[in-house]
């Protein structure tokens, strides 16, 4: 099974879309299963519900900083490049999905914490596919 199809599989499990796609990374990232499902929790619904950035995209970013972020405050060549490669990666799931925004993914214009209106079109699975392949594709490498 490849990244994108196993954090769909996690989604439809009940994870959130955050925790489906950094679960699909874990081992390639020496991260514990449990490690990577606190450590992204947070980020479901658009930032714990706020409907703001995707919590795919959110974790697309969290997997691009654990495999090619710095730790070196004075190299900035490293930041410039690294934060270039988030912003293409925000930019392809942009060109696929219409937008990073959860609530612009979910429909969700007026009234974001209305529940009814949340449940009634969830393409979060799509998302969270969509979000894994794009990492799973991406050539950018900084080290």
């Amino acid at each position: 099974m490849n990244k994108a199809e196993h954090a769909k599989e996690n989604y439809l499990k009940g994870y959130n879309c955050a925790q489906s796609v950094i679960l699909a990374f874990a081992d390639d990232l020496s991260l514990d299963k449990e490690t990577a499902l606190r450590m992204s929790s947070s980020f479901g619904a658009g930032m714990g519900g706020l409907r703001e950035v995707c919590g795919a995209v959110s974790a697309a970013f969290m997997i691009i900083g654990l495999k090619h972020g710095y730790s070196d405050i004075k190299n900035q060549e490293h930041k410039k490049k690294l934060y270039s490669l988030i912003q293409e990666t925000a930019k392809k799931f942009e060109k696929e999905n219409g937008s990073i925004v959860c609530a612009e993914l979910l429909g969700l214009k007026e009234n974001c914490q209305n529940t009814e209106k949340k449940t009634k079109k969830r393409p979060c699975y799509e998302l969270v596919f969509d979000a894994a392949k794009i990492i799973s594709e991406s050539s950018g490498h900084l080290k």
